[in-house]
């Protein structure tokens, strides 16, 4: 039986590529390849935007099945309701624990080597907005949308006026959440340029290397948690409302 790493090829968007085999998710990081908020392109669209060779792309995937037997994850294929509490268990937890130690790292860099490397200013700026934005952004997640979702799930499938929620379609508190994945997205880009990707400068102190350490893994936890939302669970659940209602 074929494994998508044999039958991949470059009219694949960047999402169906991850969905089928989440390991590829670390090789899109290397590239540069955003398969989260931009992943229903293809990639051959996005490799050419990037000046990469979708073959060579192709090749280091295939390579994947041949490099050893670790089983492909494969979150497609998992429940919505385990999903929900992989997300929250997984990437929510995450965000809530790493949140307030970034910010004090990078506020602390950012007052002592601020003069010298203004940039960092900046970063600290740019995560502190942040920092609020997926704070009320989860908030809102656990709150309002994850638990609606798992309402559907335990529907009968009978439309029961009384189930149906006060912000009308699921549709609506998605794209919601999808625009402020874009923002969370979006900031966390412009740190990784101001940082020069991540590299902290010759006469950088342990906090500076640490905090760039840290907003590196930010960034690549943040990928693949806005994965696993806008491309695995929030698609399924307007499938569910609509097959339900």
């Amino acid at each position: 039986m074929q494994t998508l790493n044999e039958t991949v090829t470059e009219n694949l968007t960047l999402s169906e590529i991850v969905k089928n085999n989440f390991r590829t998710a670390s090789l899109f990081e290397k590239y540069g390849l955003d398969f989260c908020c931009n992943g229903k392109r293809s990639l051959t669209d996005a490799c050419r935007e990037k000046g990469i060779n979708s073959e060579k792309i192709i090749k280091e995937i295939k390579n994947m099945s041949s490099s050893g037997s670790k089983e492909e994850i494969r979150p497609d294929n998992w429940k919505l309701d385990f999903l929900i509490g992989y997300i929250i268990n997984n990437h929510h937890s995450y965000v809530n624990r790493m949140l307030p130690v970034i910010s004090v790292h990078t506020q602390k860099v950012a007052s002592v080597h601020g003069e010298n490397h203004p940039e960092t200013k900046k970063i600290a700026e740019i995560f502190a907005s942040i920092n609020n934005e997926m704070r009320h952004h989860m908030m809102k997640e656990e709150k309002i949308l994850f638990p609606h979702i798992l309402k559907l799930v335990a529907l009968s499938g009978n439309r029961d006026e009384k189930n149906i929620p006060y912000f009308g379609t699921i549709k609506n508190p998605i794209a919601m959440m999808e625009a402020e994945h874009e923002s969370a997205g979006g900031g966390m880009s412009e740190i990784r340029k101001l940082s020069n990707n991540f590299t902290p400068p010759t006469d950088a102190c342990e906090t500076y290397k640490i905090s760039f350490k840290e907003l590196k893994e930010f960034e690549e936890d943040l990928h693949r948690h806005v994965h696993l939302e806008n491309n695995i669970l929030f698609p399924k659940a307007i499938d569910l409302e609509e097959r339900l209602f």
